[in-house]
Order: C-alpha cells, then structure tokens, then sequence
C-alpha cells in the first residue's frame, strides 16, 4: 500500500510548493492537492513542484467547470511537463455547481458519465465525440491514472467501466472492504484520503472535528454513504489518537483492501507525517 499526503485549503501557492518538498523528504509515494471553491486551481499549483514524490495527484478537480478538452489538455501538458500524475475527477455538490457556478446538477450521474466517455479516449491520445463534434489532441503523454471520486453503488459501477480507479474520503476500512472494493474492477485503484489527528486527548479532539467538519456530513452524497454504513458523522471516519492507533489504522486500510492512503493531518502536520517517513 502506497503512503502519501495531501495539502488542503492552502494559504498560498509556496504552502504548496514546502508541503510537497517535505513529503519528498520524507520518502512519501504521492502527494495531493485538491479544488476548492473559489481557492487554488490543483492542476497550476502541481506545476509549480520541482521537489516532491513520484506521484502528484489531484482529490479531486471539479468537472462542471472545465470541458472534458480542456481538462484533457491541461492533464497532458501537466503529464508532459512533469509526469507522475493521477488525476482525480468529480461531480462535486450540488449547492457549489449551483450556487456559485450557476449550473444545472439535475443529473451528476448523467454527466459524469458523458465527461469521462470524453476525457478517457483523450487521455490515452484517441479521438472522442463531445456534444455531436469529434476532437482529439494534437498532443500526447503517457496517460495519467483517471480515478474518480465515488461512494454510491451507481458512481462506482461508472469508476469501474471507465476509470482507473476510485479517490475516497469520509470511508472507514469497513466501507473500503465491503462496498468499494467489491464494486471497482480488480486492480483498480483504491485511494482512501484519510484525516488524522494526533492527539492525547481524543474526545475533545473528535469533538472538534465534529465541528469543524460536520457540515461535510450534510452534503448529500457523504451523507447517503455514511448513512449506508451506520456512521453517525464524519468524525467517525477519522483517525483520533496516538501513533500506535494511526499505525493499527493504516493496518486496516491496507487490510481492507485500499492501494493507496493519503493522510490528511487535521492540526500539526509533522507528528503524523513522522509515523510513515521513511
């Protein structure tokens, strides 16, 4: 299983730049950066690294806002440049698509599945047919790894005929070994992006998770996969202790059946990432 860390919700680009060094330092497989609303482009600030792992990777970029060209393009260019990608890919929510893109999320599904039957061939330097036109790239590189962020048994039966893999977060090894893992394809790529916090008192720690990550709870597709599974909150899927519980946690995801885990330290980022430096 391949150990890696992600940046979220960055101050600044050279936040970025040090995190990633650090984890090279480290002996880290990957490392990861995401899109947030209204926040940092992921794919511009991987650009950026000189100094990090073997695999840069993005959980996830937004779908909606960039045509499955553009996004083709600007991963083979990425892939071109710098190599090691793993392009992670997704619907997002409803009220962000909504709410400040101004688009319809009546059917993420729907869309998911005509972006990927676009975004696939173009990786892998084939022709696509999008909205009625045929395009290609007049570019080529190795195709990056397409993962795709699903949870529901209709997203990861799409992740299993079109994509590489699956990129996960709020899951604990339970849900990765009965309803992800027997839903991809095999071989597939299971990349669990998990949040720590390393702490001596966890009961307050979990309470503060509680609070300041609740709301990712409410969102409908997070809530429907923690609701299958019986978790109360996304606290609950979250490693809360000290070294010895976050070693016996990463035994579990590698149990389960995860490829990858990517720690996402909530708080000091040191002290966990000190318990898988190499």
């Amino acid at each position: 299983m391949r150990i890696g860390t992600a940046l979220i919700s960055a101050s600044s680009p050279a936040d970025v730049v040090a995190a990633a060094a650090d984890a090279a330092r480290r002996g880290l497989d990957s490392f990861w950066t995401n899109q947030m609303p209204g926040g940092w482009d992921p794919l511009t600030l991987l650009a950026l690294l000189d100094e990090r792992p073997p695999e840069i990777g993005t959980a996830i970029v937004a779908t909606y806002p960039r045509h499955p060209v553009t996004m083709a393009s600007e991963a083979v260019t990425l892939q071109a440049a710098r190599g090691g990608l793993a392009l992670g890919v997704g619907p997002s929510h409803a009220w962000y698509v909504e709410q400040a893109l101004g688009l319809s999320y009546a059917s993420p599904l729907r869309h998911t599945r005509e972006y990927l039957e676009v975004l696939r061939p173009l990786l892998h330097g084939r022709p696509a047919r999008s909205h009625g036109v045929d395009t290609a790239l007049d570019v080529r590189a190795e195709p990056p790894a397409l993962l795709l962020a699903a949870l529901g048994p209709k997203m990861l039966g799409l992740a299993r005929e079109l994509a590489d893999g699956v990129v996960l977060t709020w899951v604990t090894p339970e849900v990765v070994a009965e309803r992800i893992v027997p839903a991809v394809a095999p071989g597939a790529r299971v990349v669990v992006g998990l949040g720590v916090v390393l702490t001596n008192d966890p009961d307050a720690a979990r309470e503060q998770v509680a609070r300041d990550f609740g709301m990712a709870g409410d969102l409908p597709a997070y809530r429907a996969s923690l609701s299958r599974s019986g978790i109360a909150s996304v606290a609950d899927t979250v490693v809360i202790g000290d070294e010895p519980e976050l070693t016996r946690a990463l035994d579990r995801y590698r149990d389960a059946g995860a490829t990858d885990v990517v720690l996402m330290p909530f708080g000091v980022r040191e002290r966990a990432l000190d318990v898988v430096s190499a």
